[in-house]
């Protein structure tokens, strides 16, 4: 479910996930399916990485 919650939050999933753990330690030891009422911390948005090569330079 926090991947879900990352996904529909952050609109990715790679890195973000396991920030989110690592700032939510609590998280580990909760059911699969979050109770209501959870606060969870999402990691800052970090901007996309732009390596690909420009075509009009």
């Amino acid at each position: 479910m926090v991947d879900a919650l990352c996904q529909q939050h952050l609109g990715k999933t790679a890195g973000v996930t396991e920030a989110t753990y690592a700032a939510n330690p609590a998280l580990l030891h909760q059911p699969l399916v979050l109770p209501a009422g959870l606060v969870i911390r999402l990691p800052a948005e970090q901007p996309a990485e732009t390596n690909r090569p420009n075509l009009w330079d």
